[in-house]
């Protein structure tokens, strides 16, 4: 598969701030900009910065931010299950995943995941794959947001709807190991039923096996 990318980029205002949303990205556009230091929630800013990057590069990668003048203040990441996980079986080109989303936590409260993810289904290509996003409680932040896990589960349901993405049910030990866990998915326009048919059979893995 050709993973075509078309860039979008859309700016809100914000106490005399203008707040630029746009991508995807390649890794020489963000190179041009710093990354907020407040962004820790999956390793240092630094390293994480560098991820992006990477995956910027992929030929499936897409990053999505927002940043303010030169400074990214929040990002979204897709790109291919990871090879250890159970998500990239039959390497299926068309399954992706959204890896990370993170906002800085003196910029949230302004909606600006939502803008993210809207933005990144504004390009007519992602209708061509299957998105999924496993949503772990331990990369939650808990502790800001004053929220308990199934608040802050109920809040990321919320978001993730935003951009069509649906609760899906899986076998995944992963998943299942914590109620809070959950598995969504976006199911774009072009997916035939043979492709959904596979996805199904990645979510319930050896579910005939005694």
């Amino acid at each position: 598969m050709k993973h075509h990318k078309t860039f979008f980029q859309s700016k809100i205002k914000q106490e005399g701030q203008t707040i630029i949303i746009e991508g995807p990205l390649p890794a020489k556009t963000l190179e041009q900009y710093n990354f907020d230091q407040s962004l820790t929630a999956f390793r240092r800013p630094d390293d994480q910065f560098k991820a992006l990057k990477e995956i910027a590069d992929l030929d499936e990668g897409r990053i999505i931010i927002c940043r303010v003048e030169d400074t990214i203040i929040g990002y979204v990441t897709f790109l291919h299950p990871d090879p250890l996980e159970r998500w990239s079986d039959g390497n299926h080109p068309f399954i992706m995943e959204l890896g990370a989303i993170e906002v800085s936590l003196a910029y949230r409260g302004l909606s600006l995941a939502s803008l993210m993810l809207e933005l990144s289904i504004k390009d007519d290509f992602v209708e061509n794959y299957i998105i999924i996003t496993t949503e772990y409680y331990w990369h939650w932040d808990l502790k800001n947001s004053g929220l308990d896990v199934y608040e802050y589960k109920d809040l990321m349901i919320k978001l993730m709807k935003v951009a069509g993405f649906e609760v899906f049910q899986t076998n995944d030990p992963e998943i299942t190991g914590h109620p809070a866990n959950t598995l969504m998915a976006r199911i774009g326009k072009n997916i035939n039923d043979r492709q959904m048919q596979q996805f199904d059979e990645i979510r319930f893995k050896n579910r005939f096996l005694i």
